[in-house]
């Protein structure tokens, strides 16, 4: 995959978009990262930027990332979105699934991030 992709992850750890900067980074280092601690954040940070894969944490202050999902659909309808969480309850991946959003489980793994990237980039 040489061509170059413009991701965003959004998540209110530190520590939890690090570990996935890190492990994107490792594999595919000439990609734009763009990262965001909220949605509101995330928001500001995007504009007017092309962003091809977005990983949005579901629990966060303000809005959550089922809401930023279904703004940033809107906003880029091409780009792939998952949400990276810990709730894996039913009704989350229900959600998920009728807004098209793809899903990781918490604990981050590089299994898991790039599972998900291989398959959507």
């Amino acid at each position: 995959m040489a061509d170059t992709k413009t991701v965003l992850v959004v998540d209110d750890s530190r520590m939890t978009r690090m570990m996935i900067r890190t492990i994107i980074e490792n594999h595919h280092p000439n990609w734009e990262l763009l990262e965001a601690d909220c949605g509101e954040q995330a928001l500001q940070v995007c504009q007017g930027k092309a962003i091809d894969i977005m990983t949005l944490d579901v629990n966060m202050p303000g809005m959550n990332g089922l809401e930023l999902g279904e703004e940033m659909r809107k906003r880029y309808p091409m780009a792939d979105i998952s949400l990276v969480t810990a709730n894996i309850q039913d009704s989350i991946r229900e959600q998920a699934e009728a807004s098209a959003f793809n899903f990781v489980a918490k604990p981050i793994t590089e299994d898991r991030i790039m599972g998900y990237i291989q398959a959507v980039a």
